[in-house]
């Protein structure tokens, strides 16, 4: 015969017993994946798309070829992170930190960058169509062969960044600051450079024939050469070809 169990026993109130339910309700659909595609937020998540890794650490991952298309990456740590080819089109990157982040061929089409910080960024042939890199700094990025057609980068920093062979097909580059950046081989057509600071900008041999908002006071303070095609009406400057690149 069994004993009585004179302890008192702890009463589960039905509001109780709904939470608890409830909760075990959400961590079960969510591991079995039941939110189609859209991950919970938190930082321990696995990549995917849609995923919200806002504000976590995510520093120094090998990230290549993952698709983060349309995830929030709103302020997340991407410092020496590889994100080589992945697909991060539509994805929310505003205040993200790419410190020295490899995006080497990556889709950044339509995504949003704008406040990021990112020092020695590789952008390397990434598609950057339509994107939003507006008050973002990017000093020494490397956009060689980048798209960056229609990409709002007004009021950026690119101070000595490489845009080689980079497409910037009516890209909106007002006050930009473009001290001694690199465009040789770039299609600026379209181009807005209203009120774009051009110290020692590299610009030699570069079509300048259809950009919009120059003026000649850029142009003193910029470098190009005799091969540099300039809008109508704007003369070449006295000071070309620059000597001093330092």
């Amino acid at each position: 015969m069994r004993p009585f169990d004179l302890r008192p026993r702890t009463r589960v109130s039905r509001p109780q017993r709904a939470g608890r339910a409830l909760l075990f309700l959400v961590a079960w659909a969510s591991a079995s994946g039941l939110f189609g595609g859209l991950a919970v937020a938190g930082c321990g998540q696995s990549p995917g798309p849609g995923i919200d890794w806002s504000k976590c650490e995510k520093e120094r991952l090998i990230l290549r070829g993952r698709d983060l298309s349309g995830a929030n990456l709103e302020r997340t740590d991407f410092s020496n992170t590889d994100l080589a080819s992945a697909n991060l089109s539509n994805a929310n990157m505003t205040g993200a930190i790419l410190g020295r982040t490899r995006l080497r061929e990556a889709n950044l089409e339509d995504a949003i960058l704008a406040k990021v910080q990112g020092d020695r960024t590789d952008f390397a042939k990434a598609k950057l169509t339509r994107a939003v890199l507006a008050k973002a700094e990017f000093p020494r990025a490397n956009f060689t062969g980048a798209v960056l057609a229609a990409a709002d980068m007004a009021k950026a920093e690119f101070g000595r960044a490489l845009f080689v062979g980079a497409n910037l097909r009516g890209a909106n580059l007002r006050d930009t600051y473009l001290a001694r950046a690199v465009f040789h081989e770039a299609d600026l057509s379209g181009a807005d450079l209203t009120d774009a600071y051009m110290k020692l900008t590299r610009i030699e041999g570069v079509d300048l024939s259809g950009v919009a908002g120059l003026s000649s006071q850029q142009l003193a303070r910029a470098c190009g050469n005799s091969e540099t095609l300039l809008p109508a009406k704007i003369e070449r400057p006295e000071s070309w070809p620059c000597t001093d690149f330092e």
